[in-house]
């Protein structure tokens, strides 16, 4: 079942427009009308494609979608925009303003430019229409600049690009064995709250990325794996974080493409592969190559000094084990638990969410050779299962696997980074029961656990009630398709227990928007204490550790899921 569903193509029918509906002839066509039968046909498709370009091949609701997305993005450009809107608007000005040779050296504002060169090279293009709305944009001494040109300009960007992930989804829904389920997929996709939010309010751009990914997914779908292998090359110089999907690709491609079913290598197509890749990334890297930048480059690309767990720790495992030492730290310091040392240089130290080395006051202190053997070691695991299975299905499982391991593993973790889960996860949904259940979770807790990007008042209410409705139009549908009533006593309970967890997080926004307000009453009638201070961050952690459970045993549940199951 689940293999013929996730691999939904459909032999092509006659028509070279997809959905078009063949047409049957009568067996002769008079002489005297055959002309003019052909004249009239001609005028038809050079209409029909004529129609067909311009109207970009959507149906009614496709269109409807795309045009109440971008109303709503319009009327956030007034939103919250985080630091970042400043650090894309001071590569548009390096870029603009720098030679190549000194885009990966300027020092001018604290925003160094730290991303591969394909996307210094995609700002490089912004910013020629840039320098057109206003020049004061891409003034590279021009630092926090925040007119409301450059507001429009640098949103209006994300708003285009994101039509890469628009292109994308709509083409899984072509040649879809079921193209109704299909169509709210990628509808959840193009309209998922997390591009929402880190796009479109905090700033960035995810979506044009991830589109580009999706691409490269379709591709491998549609056995044109040296397609994938060139797109997934190209992503990986536009941001660097996709290598956590790498170790998939290259799996995946080197068994499927490079080797017949008898594991003989077959030369010609390892060096159509081979040379795809080396050419993007000469494309890329060649210039710096050539003026010996490559160890600088790399330097500002991987930098080692940041600690285990970002400024709002993300949800994974070591946002568990930071809480877990903080709470023995309290045990110990009330003369509890009297036995276990405490190392004094972690009682404040950078497990409170700062930029720095992390140590951990009661428990061993985790090294960033620790989280790359762990992070490598289950994705051994997963590799060998899609060695020994090359179906999409299991491509895609594994690649979702990938970027699991490396977000409940990984050295100073993102919280953005869930989309790397999240994404892929989303191809999975409709498969079954047991996938739809990890999707669920991990979709549920994923999302809520990026709403402290946004902690301003005024987009509470926004990101509430849009992902509210996004889970509502995408869940429900998906629940009813491929709903069944767990089999046994155990699963029953692990049913109700998720359940519990799901309705928990109701319950957890309620403590969040509250405890702000009760607090702040509460100091302002007593003198301001240390515990006051450390109970301020009280919601982060538990936002964290909460969305962390949920999480983590999504984790668990799809590795089960992939390496016990045969299909």
């Amino acid at each position: 079942m689940s293999q013929r569903r996730l691999s939904p193509v459909l032999p092509r029918a006659s028509s070279d427009l997809p959905g078009e509906k063949a047409h049957t002839l009568p067996d002769a066509i008079p002489e005297e009308s055959a002309k003019e039968t052909q004249d009239t046909n001609a005028d038809s498709k050079a209409k029909g494609g004529l129609l067909s370009r311009l109207r970009l091949d959507l149906t009614k609701s496709e269109w409807d979608i795309l045009v109440a997305s971008t109303c709503l993005k319009l009327l956030l450009f007034p939103a919250y925009r985080s630091t970042d809107f400043e650090v894309h608007r001071n590569w548009l000005a390096i870029t603009h303003t720098l030679p190549i040779s000194k885009w990966y050296y300027d020092t001018t504002s604290e925003w160094t430019l730290d991303y591969p060169p394909f996307f210094a090279y995609f700002e490089r293009l912004l910013s020629i229409p840039a320098y057109f709305v206003d020049p004061k944009i891409v003034d590279l001494n021009n630092l926090n600049y925040g007119a409301w040109s450059v507001i429009a300009f640098q949103r209006t960007t994300v708003i285009l690009t994101e039509l890469v992930l628009g292109a994308a989804v709509l083409k899984f829904v072509r040649g879809a064995e079921n193209p109704a389920m299909q169509r709210i997929i990628s509808a959840s996709l193009f309209l998922h709250p997390g591009f929402l939010i880190v796009d479109h309010i905090h700033f960035q751009y995810n979506g044009f990325m991830f589109g580009i990914l999706l691409w490269s997914i379709l591709m491998a779908r549609n056995d044109r794996k040296l397609a994938s292998g060139f797109l997934f090359a190209v992503l990986l110089n536009f941001k660097h974080i996709y290598l956590y999907l790498a170790p998939a690709y290259f799996v995946y491609l080197l068994r499927s493409y490079c080797l017949s079913p008898t594991g003989t290598l077959l030369p010609g197509r390892f060096l159509s592969l081979a040379n795809a890749v080396i050419l993007v990334f000469l494309a890329s890297l060649g210039p710096f190559l050539l003026m010996g930048q490559l160890p600088q480059l790399l330097g500002r690309l991987f930098p080692f000094t940041r600690g285990l767990n970002h400024a709002y720790w993300a949800p994974n495992v070591w946002a568990l084990v930071t809480a877990l030492d903080r709470v023995l730290l309290k045990f110990v310091s009330r003369g509890q638990l009297s036995r276990l040392d405490v190392n004094m240089s972690g009682v404040a130290s950078t497990s409170r969410g700062l930029v720095g080395d992390t140590v951990f006051a009661v428990l061993p202190t985790v090294k960033p050779i620790h989280t790359f053997a762990i992070t490598v070691a289950l994705q051994t695991i997963y590799m060998g299962k899609l060695w020994m299975n090359t179906s999409y299905k299991s491509f895609v499982t594994a690649l979702t696997l990938c970027g699991f391991t490396s977000y409940m593993f990984g050295w100073h973790v993102h919280e953005k980074a869930i989309l790397l889960v999240l994404v892929p996860l989303s191809l999975l949904a409709a498969e079954n029961n047991e996938y739809f259940r990890v999707f669920t979770l991990a979709s549920i807790a994923g999302i809520y656990s990026l709403f402290p990007l946004l902690f301003t008042p005024a987009e509470t209410l926004v990101k509430i009630i849009y992902s509210v409705l996004w889970a509502i139009f995408v869940l429900r549908p998906i629940h009813r398709q491929v709903y069944q009533f767990p089999q046994g006593l155990v699963a029953v309970g692990i049913d109700v227990l998720e359940r519990l967890y799901l309705a928990g997080f109701p319950l957890l926004q309620v403590f969040v928007t509250l405890f702000p307000l009760v607090s702040k009453r509460l100091s302002s009638r007593a003198a301001t204490s240390e515990e006051d201070t450390t109970l301020e961050f009280l919601p982060l952690m538990l936002t964290s550790v909460y969305c962390a459970m949920g999480l983590v045993w999504a984790f668990v549940r799809l590795s089960v899921l992939y390496l016990t199951r045969k299909d």
